[in-house]
C-alpha cells in the first residue's frame, strides 16, 4: 500500500495564503476553514489566524461570524485553530486592537472549550505551513490505513472502542 500524496486546498478568500513547499496545493472555495485536503474537505479543516485577525474576530461586529465558523468546524474529524504568534505575544499586546490581553486569551480559551477546537500556536507563517503539511500527510496516511482495513474486512485499531 503506497501512501498517497495529498493536495492541499487554500480557501480562495485567504488574504495572505501560506506557501507550501512539500505538498501540492490548489486554490478553491472551502465551506469551513482556510486550509483542507482535496477529497477530504468534509473531514479536515484548519482555520488560520494572525494575532491581528484573532483580535478582530473577537470584536462585537465579527464575533458572531467567527463563532459560526468554529461551529462549522466541529463537524470535521480533524480541526485546528492555528494561530501565528504566541501567548507571550498576546500578553505583550503585540496586535492591533484595544482589546486587553487577558480578555483576548479568556475569549480564546472559552471558544476552545465551547467549540471543541484545539488551538495550536506557531511562530511564523513558514512553520504554520509546515504544520499543515505534516498534519495533512499524517491524516491521509491514517485514513488510508483505516480504509484499507475496512476493504480487507480487518478490524482497525483506531476503530476499536476504548474500554
Amino acid at each position: 500500500m503506497k501512501p498517497s500524496i495529498p493536495t492541499l486546498i487554500i480557501d480562495k478568500r485567504e488574504q495572505t495564503p501560506l506557501s507550501f513547499t512539500q505538498l501540492p496545493s490548489i486554490v478553491d472555495t472551502l465551506y469551513s476553514g482556510d486550509y483542507s485536503i482535496q477529497g477530504a474537505e468534509h473531514l479536515f479543516a484548519v482555520e488560520r489566524k494572525t494575532l491581528d485577525d484573532l483580535a478582530t474576530s473577537f470584536t462585537f461586529s465579527r464575533r458572531a461570524t467567527f463563532e459560526h465558523e468554529l461551529l462549522r468546524l466541529r463537524g470535521h474529524r480533524f480541526r485546528r485553530l492555528l494561530i501565528i504568534g504566541s501567548e507571550e505575544d498576546v500578553l505583550a499586546q503585540r496586535y492591533r486592537s484595544n482589546m486587553l490581553p487577558k480578555a483576548l486569551l479568556g475569549s480564546l480559551y472559552s471558544f476552545e472549550i465551547r467549540y471543541d477546537i484545539p488551538v495550536v500556536w506557531t511562530a511564523d507563517p513558514d512553520s504554520a505551513a509546515e504544520l499543515i503539511e505534516r498534519w495533512a500527510q499524517r491524516f491521509v496516511t491514517e485514513i488510508t490505513k483505516v480504509s484499507y482495513n475496512v476493504n480487507c474486512g480487518k478490524k482497525s485499531p483506531s476503530l476499536n472502542p476504548v474500554l
